[in-house]
């Protein structure tokens, strides 16, 4: 499975709030990070899949809609809005690294 169609089935899963399909596409070591920090504010599924359920999976309204997406290789970059996060409409930027069919990084980009 090539990067964008991993990256892909990691936000359709996102938007059905599937943790455990979600946490799937990442591998058991992945990082994310949230910028401008340069140490990962996730590491490893358990903790990624933790994050999710109790901060993300349990809003009812969550959904992400895709605005754009580039892809360069193994790098995907997805230009998101999300609602149901809080009030309003939040864009935000991911970039994901994919390798050997598993997101191994990811960058989370907002505008605050």
């Amino acid at each position: 499975m090539n990067p964008e169609d991993i990256v892909q089935r990691q936000l359709d899963a996102y938007n059905r709030h599937d943790l455990q399909a979600f946490v799937a596409t990442y591998a058991e070591d992945a990082e994310l990070y949230r910028v401008p920090a340069t140490t990962p504010a996730l590491t490893g599924r358990q903790q990624l899949g933790d994050f999710y359920r109790d901060s993300r999976f349990n809003l009812p309204k969550l959904h992400a809609e895709l605005v754009h997406r580039i892809v360069l290789g193994d790098k995907v970059i997805d230009h998101e809005r999300i609602t149901g996060l809080r009030d309003g409409v939040v864009e935000a930027v991911a970039a994901y690294v994919v390798r050997d069919g598993l997101i191994r990084s990811a960058w989370m980009f907002a505008p605050e």
